[in-house]
């Protein structure tokens, strides 16, 4: 079954949002840039998606405007295959990703990136409902600490259990980034 990686807003804009913050990022990154050398090495093709949206001004962090909606430093430069720009969570609302993938003969998708909780997991819900097989790299996927709305605190762990437990065995396959490499092979 031919396979892709897709390397979800691991972009610069983050850095500049007040939720940032350096804890688990590093492991993260080695996570994503060993997946990112695994495919490259293997020849799996890998797509970059960046995400883009709000006022089309400066300050905003996500707008092309500002300058960071740009590849994020630290991670493993690569040449994608084909590279989207999103608007939505999901990376198949409105970016020609799902034409894409159809036309290269792509059935699986080892899913990564940043947030994930929220894009990484839409886009693989959105995916599996179309048919495609996901591989979800729970390591190589980040996200931030959140406030529950009574304001207690949700801590990253947590949200990244909740992730897995809701995709595991109904949306995605959940995989380290050695078993997402095998099973791509």
């Amino acid at each position: 079954m031919k396979t892709c990686l897709i390397v979800i807003d691991v972009q610069e804009s983050f850095r500049h949002r007040p939720y940032f913050t350096e804890d688990g990022f590093e492991l993260y990154l080695q996570a994503q840039n060993a997946l990112i050398a695994g495919c490259d090495e293997r020849g799996i093709p890998i797509v970059r998606v960046l995400h883009s949206d709000g006022p089309a001004q400066a300050d905003n962090p996500f707008a092309l405007e500002s300058g960071h909606v740009v590849p994020l430093r630290g991670l493993r430069a690569f040449t994608p295959a084909a590279s989207f720009l999103k608007r939505r969570h999901s990376a198949l609302v409105g970016t020609g990703l799902e034409v894409w993938l159809t036309e290269q003969g792509i059935r699986r998708l080892i899913v990564s990136g940043i947030r994930t909780e929220q894009c990484c997991e839409t886009t693989t819900r959105h995916a599996s409902d179309l048919g495609w097989h996901i591989d979800f790299v729970t390591d190589a996927t980040h996200t931030f600490d959140m406030r529950q709305p009574d304001g207690s605190p949700l801590r990253v762990a947590d949200i990244k259990s909740r992730t897995a437990a809701v995709l595991s065995g109904r949306f995605a396959t959940l995989c380290s980034v050695q078993q997402a490499l095998a099973r791509a092979a």
